[in-house]
């Protein structure tokens, strides 16, 4: 693949990188050095209180997983970008499964033991996991990123698709063993299978409303081994180099036609577009149309939010929109994103996760296709403004009723506290607890001393691990173990909702589901992908009641104008609910 170099300056927020030439000159392997952790301001001036607490679970849960880079000293760029994860059952037994992206050695190099692969851990029913990877047929190795999971077929049972960087791999879920299907389906990630791409983030998505779900992938940027760039930070030794240095890569959509048997359809969709770095991606319904639209969280470039015009192509309006930019109008380093209703009020708001330096972007409806930043209102800034965010996500872990949000942070440069003494290497995640009006405390330091442990973060995933009614929490770690922590929170209210859709959408993608609780109501849009490079549970989705006892009721607004209505609801129950009935 060829690579560009950018005219435009990087931004003074990103690594100050000196790019020497990408050939002739001899990397220095260089480690970590010693540090220590730096202070970040918390916000609203203090930490919150809270009953949550996170417990870190991994090696008492059986997941027994180390992420690998290899990294071998010459400091490629793709060895700091993953890997994501997904929460899905994908044996179909009701208990919700975990499966880890890996990433592999490097072309003739190898490792120390097994060639790393995937690693798909079913749930015994107790929040205790077993190793079945090589019974699923996942035993594959890629060097993989992102993962997105869905009945694409209308089978019954949850499909997996890896992104990567080369070709993206799609597997059919057979009875709980995984073919590779991606040759005969056309979804290697880029333009064709003899143009292999660096794919990131994707999502599934039922663009057109036809009930078969289509795929969106997002591209990164134009790499190879043989056109890496030399950069350093401190002018002798190389460093990872960041996106500005290279050509961006269009993001892809795949139409599925409904037989196994996918089309690209991005130029004709109007998604053609190779400005951009994309990372991650989240899907909603911004305008309540009832058709889905998509938002990218692109690295160094503008962000693009794709409204769907309901004819088979979108329009970006990003900018028109309030989304592409910060307040100065300069384009950040957009990592993960996510997307909620902080209010109940039926405006949602867009959490970007961006490089050190540049805090977490809130940007909150406030008019049709307009949005606002409020993430200095919010009391997101300080706390947000020094680590380097790739994952963000929404959940309520405390089960009020009111969405919180956690940040996954980490550096890609190991060495970066030699040359920027307020960064490190690992640091530790965050956790914003949601008031209800649209701001967040900071409750980190409050939830317990295993989450304020350093790592080098990068997705996010949540899930009810342990079917106790409240949302665990899993950290994907690069180079390195995953962290899953269980909330030990105490016992109180909270619904299941478990959709059964119409065929082909047997799960009810792009529904939009509402419960009403007194003069609260809480709206979620159903949709796979967020975070960053990865995916929480879909099924069921779980509603925290803040005490009440009773829903009065739940309501469902289906892909399109249908709406299905169901209440009273009890407290404690999973209630399943009919397309159609």
């Amino acid at each position: 693949m060829k690579v560009k170099k950018s005219s435009v300056p990087a931004p003074s927020l990103m690594l100050a990188l000196i790019i020497v030439g990408c050939s002739g000159e001899e990397p220095a392997v260089d480690t970590a050095p010693e540090y220590s952790e730096p202070t970040y301001a918390s916000a609203g001036g203090g930490s919150a209180s809270t009953d949550v607490v996170f417990v870190d679970v991994t090696q008492s849960s059986g997941i027994m997983f180390e992420h690998v880079t290899g990294a071998f000293g010459e400091k490629w760029m793709p060895e700091t970008i993953g890997s994501g994860a997904a929460f899905f059952d994908y044996d179909s037994d009701g208990d919700v499964d975990l499966l880890l992206v890996n990433s592999d050695w490097w072309e003739g190099r190898s490792g120390e033991g097994p060639r790393p692969t995937q690693r798909l851990y079913s749930n015994r029913g107790d929040g205790t996991f077993e190793d079945v990877t090589a019974a699923a047929g996942l035993d594959i190795s890629l060097y993989g990123m992102g993962v997105t999971t869905a009945d694409y077929d209308a089978d019954g049972d949850q499909d997996v698709y890896l992104t990567a960087t080369g070709t993206n791999v799609l597997l059919r879920n057979d009875g709980g063993r995984f073919v590779d299907v991606t040759v005969s389906a056309g979804v290697p990630g880029g333009p064709d299978a003899a143009s292999p791409t660096w794919s990131t983030g994707a999502a599934w998505v039922d663009v057109d409303l036809d009930g078969w779900l289509d795929l969106f992938v997002c591209n990164y940027v134009q790499w190879s081994p043989e056109t890496d760039l030399y950069a350093t930070i401190d002018g002798s030794s190389k460093s990872y180099a960041t996106p500005q240095q290279y050509q961006g890569e269009s993001c892809r959509l795949y139409a599925n036609g409904g037989a196994g048997r996918f089309t690209d359809v991005t130029q004709t969709a109007g998604l053609l577009d190779e400005t951009g770095k994309s990372l991650g991606v989240v899907v909603a319904d911004f305008n309540d149309d009832g058709w889905p639209d998509i938002v990218v969280a692109n690295d160094t470039q503008r962000n693009f939010l794709y409204r769907n015009d309901g004819d088979g192509t979108f329009t970006d309006i990003a900018v028109r929109a309030g989304v592409a930019f910060d307040e100065a109008g300069r384009a950040r380093a957009g990592m993960g994103v996510d997307v909620a209703d902080l209010t109940g009020s039926g405006q949602w708001s867009i959490a970007i996760g961006n490089f050190a330096h540049e805090p977490v972007g809130l940007f909150t409806e406030i008019g049709e296709d307009l949005f606002q930043d409020r993430a200095g209102a919010a009391r997101l800034t300080r706390s947000t403004l020094i680590p380097l965010t790739f994952g963000v996500l929404f959940a309520d872990f405390d089960l009020d009723g009111i969405p919180d949000l956690v940040g996954a942070n980490g550096h890609i440069e190991p060495g970066i506290n030699a040359v920027q003494q307020d960064q490190t290497f690992a640091q530790r995640p965050l956790l914003f607890i949601g008031d209800g009006t649209g701001k967040f405390v900071d409750a980190s330091q409050a939830v317990g001393a295993d989450f304020t442990a350093p790592v080098v973060g990068r997705g996010l995933a949540t899930a009810d691990i342990d079917a106790d009614g409240d949302l665990d929490l899993l950290v994907t770690v690069n180079g390195g173990s995953p962290r899953l922590f269980r909330n030990d929170l105490p016992p109180t209210s909270w619904v299941g909702v478990h959709l059964k859709g119409a065929a082909p959408n047997l799960n009810g993608l792009g529904a939009t589901v509402s419960v009403f609780v007194g003069t609260r109501v809480q709206r979620r849009f159903v949709r796979t992908a967020s975070s960053y490079l990865s995916q929480s549970a879909v099924v069921p989705l779980q509603f925290g009641l803040g005490g009440a006892s009773v829903v009065d009721s739940i309501v469902v607004q289906w892909p399109g104008t249908e709406r299905t209505r169901r209440g009273p609801v009890s407290a404690g129950e999973t209630v399943s609910i009919e397309e159609g009935r």
